[in-house]
């Protein structure tokens, strides 16, 4: 009798370390997953904090790029203006007609900052 109860106990003894053994290793388990999980979402938010910090600087560049186009658009059209062209060129590159003189005015402050500078 003690024999069979010997066995029994030894039966019932390693079926408990068993279900401890699968307790353990459950729990590890979900542990493990959880952990994944929580990396994946926090990955995830990440991502989607930069796309939207990206996002908001294209719209910013977009709008400058807006602004330059309407602003070549502009200019364009003045230079199909055959009098703008003219003025544009007499101010910008200094051209005249024939029989006009260029008279150039120096400022004395803008002498002595170019003095300065050099």
């Amino acid at each position: 009798m003690s024999n069979t109860k010997n066995k029994k106990n030894m039966k019932n003894k390693k079926s408990v370390k068993n279900s401890k053994n699968r307790i353990g290793f459950l729990l590890f388990s979900v542990v493990i997953f959880i952990v994944i999980l929580i990396s994946t979402v926090f990955n995830d938010v990440v991502q989607i904090y930069n796309n939207k910090k990206n996002t908001k600087e294209l719209k910013e560049k977009y709008e400058i790029l807006l602004e330059e186009e309407d602003s070549l658009n502009n200019e364009v059209i003045k230079l199909q203006d055959p009098e703008y062209v003219d003025r544009y060129a007499r101010e910008k590159y200094l051209y005249t007609l024939d029989g006009e003189k260029i008279l150039m005015i120096i400022d004395d402050e803008e002498d002595k900052n170019n003095s300065d500078e050099s």
